[in-house]
């Protein structure tokens, strides 16, 4: 059976999600990378994020800012603005939400919509996310980065895996001084962010060093550039690609999946378990809905 282990905890509850879990990703904002769908209004975006929990998502991340570089960050009031009524809307459901922010204006108001984890993508370059985190019992995802949000130029790496595992090390450390539990505490090895493709690559080779960190390990490969650049796909023609990578590291022990193409992900893990025996094969249908294409008329 799947591992609950390491656990999660979020507002003093351990989350019941079985791993692998996968979050979907709502885009508030117009401004992704990688997703050219445009959700303009709440109930889009709101609808969106019902059709991936109904699909298997145990979490869904809503975010207003872009993790692209050629343009500036919005206000924190912009973004705020954006993303918590979504936010408060799915959390009357009785959905976990992340909210995507670096912004401890945006994280604050977000948490006072009932977002239940920080997904910070700034590496703790702000600790008031983590003493947000640590007065409100909030989940906390710290992300790798060495370089600033929205910075494109970044330093390269003798060896990038340890540069990860020390620079996560050093936050675990500096979110527990900031009175965060360990238990909430998730770790992203940041794919793409401040990394060459080949340095994205050897980062997720090696994922097993990380997990002597001793938390759950969110895994974002979804549509990632590294992926486009092996595959040579643009963004929306990365599923397969990302799916590989995704494979690879869910087998290298990360557990949290954040996707964009929550219904064919949900997919690819019903049958990855079903092939390692850890769900029942469904028996036969009574009907033949399954089997072949309807005939044409």
């Amino acid at each position: 059976m799947p591992s609950p282990e390491p656990r999660l905890r979020i507002k003093g509850e351990a989350w019941p999600a079985t791993y692998p879990a996968v979050m979907g990703i709502v885009n508030t904002g117009g401004r992704s990378v990688s997703d050219r769908v445009r959700l303009e209004t709440v109930e889009a975006q709101v609808a969106r994020a019902r059709e991936m929990v109904a699909a298997g998502a145990g979490i869904v991340d809503v975010g207003a800012e872009s993790g692209r570089t050629d343009e500036e960050p919005r206000a924190a009031g912009e973004e705020l603005a954006l993303v918590a009524e979504p936010i408060s809307e799915l959390v009357a459901d009785g959905i976990l939400v992340s909210v995507d922010t670096w912004k401890a204006e945006v994280a604050r108001g977000a948490v006072a919509a009932g977002a239940g984890v920080i997904n910070d993508t700034s590496g703790l370059a702000d600790l008031d996310l983590a003493r947000l985190a640590a007065e409100t019992g909030v989940g906390l995802v710290i992300m790798h980065t060495r370089v600033a949000p929205k910075e494109a130029h970044f330093p390269g790496y003798d060896d990038p895996v340890r540069e990860v595992r020390s620079f996560l090390e050093r936050r675990i450390e500096a979110a527990l001084d900031a009175g965060v539990d360990f238990e909430q505490i998730v770790l992203d090895p940041g794919l793409d962010y401040a990394k060459t493709p080949a340095e994205s690559v050897e980062v997720l080779r090696r994922l097993p060093e990380l997990r002597v960190l001793g938390r759950p390990l969110l895994l974002a490969v979804s549509r990632k550039f590294f992926v486009g650049v092996i595959s040579d796909r643009p963004p929306l023609e990365r599923l397969g690609g990302s799916l590989a990578a995704l494979e690879h590291g869910l087998a290298a022990g990360a557990v949290i999946a954040r996707v964009h193409d929550v219904e064919e992900v949900c997919a690819y893990l019903a049958v990855r378990s079903a092939l390692r025996a850890t769900t029942k094969v469904p028996e036969m249908p009574a009907d033949d809905r399954l089997k072949w294409l309807p005939l044409d008329g």
